[in-house]
């Protein structure tokens, strides 16, 4: 009975610890013979060089090709490193030029492509020549070249670990220290076992009878369980530490969300599909959000905006010759009747619900980072142009606006945001004088604005 009671607690614990160990040191050999495998094929199967140029290459996969694509990893579209292994140079200057007119010619690469990643329409780029679409394809060979950075320095998966130098625990480092508690809180109810068994031991050797339950141990009150429960400062220590840790980290990860709306996608209004709009009938997104590259706010259409186009487009093909239901909600806000073609005086505005909110504290200009740095809608507002509602794409948290302004390049070539700023650099080059005047201090509006 004690053997029974002891041994094979003990086993399982020497088995779990074995695995846990076991585990622990296969992951990185595994993970050091995919990474080995996957640098063999790309040699394998290298391509030759592309002759382009990557860094007039990089300049267009940043302004066009960053919304869709990433080089190591798939976004929207699929991942970009070995494409040049994977298709010859013709045919991703085809692709790339019109990946529908290659998909309509029936070509099955292209199909197959089509297919794979949901029928999702590659917007074409008519204006980029041969020699454009070649640097692009210098570029992603360049950088699908780099070696991979240290698994040590590099961030894991979205919802899994965090490491390098982000400061985040990773699940796994949390998942092994709750093991830990766990083996640890088993050990103690084991020995808690073993001690009861010699107890019961003792007192019938002094010849006083104990009531023994089916498992051939005594039994005992609810009462006197938890007594003898509290007495055990071990094991009430390490119940008290694992419930601590357990709630430690819910309210952490609770906090770290806290403010974090990404993926929010409230009801609106009116039905406005962004994929009809912007992704079949390709509007610019500057048609509508007017401010986005003159002021701080993309702003919101007004009415007389969407009835430059539905005074006449009214969808009545889609409902047996009735007027789309939304597009007569436009009409009931600006109390306007289709068949007379007047305005009434009743007109009431639509209350759109915000989707995309910074805190009062982060200030966020749109013209700055449209017209000045060049960056596409998609950048921050995700593939807007295939989304039939709205909904927040990016967390739009400080570490990710960092993260952005880590990683990009600041154009200044042509920009003449920047011309002051290069002026006063190279200046600062020659040893030269560097005065308030020549950064705009006398300016009017520097003082009395």
């Amino acid at each position: 009975m004690i053997f029974r009671s002891v041994v094979k607690p003990f086993i399982f614990i020497s088995a779990l610890s074995l695995g846990v160990q076991g585990f622990a040191q296969e992951v990185p050999a595994l993970q050091a013979e995919e990474a080995a495998t996957a640098d063999a094929a790309p040699a394998e199967a290298a391509a030759a060089p592309s002759k382009g140029d990557p860094g007039a290459g990089a300049a267009i996969f940043k302004q066009k090709c960053t919304s869709c694509h990433a080089i190591g990893r798939a976004v929207v579209g699929p991942a970009l490193k070995g494409m040049s292994e994977r298709h010859d140079e013709q045919w991703l200057i085809k692709w790339i030029r019109n990946s529908q007119a290659l998909v309509a010619s029936g070509d099955p690469a292209a199909v197959k492509v089509f297919e794979e990643y949901n029928k999702v329409v590659m917007t074409p780029f008519p204006e980029l020549t041969d020699d454009d679409i070649v640097n692009v394809i210098a570029y992603v060979q360049a950088e699908g070249d780099k070696p991979a950075a240290p698994a040590g320095g590099a961030a894991a998966g979205a919802e899994g670990a965090v490491g390098g130098d982000s400061g985040e625990v990773s699940n796994f480092m949390l998942g092994g220290l709750i093991l830990v508690v766990l083996i640890t809180l088993l050990v103690i109810l084991v020995l808690n076992r073993v001690i009861k068994t010699l107890d019961r031991v003792i007192l019938q050797k002094k010849g006083l009878a104990v009531e023994l339950d089916e498992a051939g141990l005594s039994k005992e009150s609810a009462y006197e369980k938890i007594r003898r429960f509290s007495k055990n400062k071990k094991l009430v220590f390490f119940t008290i530490l694992l419930v601590m840790i357990l709630l430690g980290s819910w309210g952490w990860k609770a906090m770290w969300n806290t403010g974090v709306h990404q993926g929010y996608q409230p009801e609106q209004p009116i039905k406005y599909s962004h994929q009809l709009h912007a992704g079949t009938l390709k509007i610019d997104c500057q048609y509508c959000h007017t401010g986005a590259y003159k002021s701080k706010n993309a702003t919101i259409p007004s009415l007389n905006v969407c009835m430059n186009c539905h005074n006449y487009v009214q969808a009545t093909d889609k409902y047996n010759g009735e007027i789309s239901p939304e597009i007569m909600k436009i009409y009931k806000a600006l109390d306007y009747n289709p068949d007379t073609k007047e305005y009434g005086p009743n007109q009431k505005p639509i209350q759109w619900v915000r989707i995309h909110n910074l805190p009062d504290f982060a200030y966020f200009n749109h013209s700055q980072h449209v017209s000045v740095a060049g960056i596409e809608c998609q950048q921050c507002h995700g593939p807007i142009q295939t989304m039939e509602e709205v909904y927040q794409y990016s967390p739009l948290t400080m570490k990710w606006c960092i993260n952005c302004h880590r990683e990009h390049d600041v154009n200044t070539e042509g920009n003449g945001y920047y011309d002051k700023v290069v002026e006063v650099h190279d200046l600062l080059k020659q040893g030269k004088k560097v005065t308030p005047a020549v950064l705009g201090g006398l300016e009017c509006g520097k003082c009395h604005y």
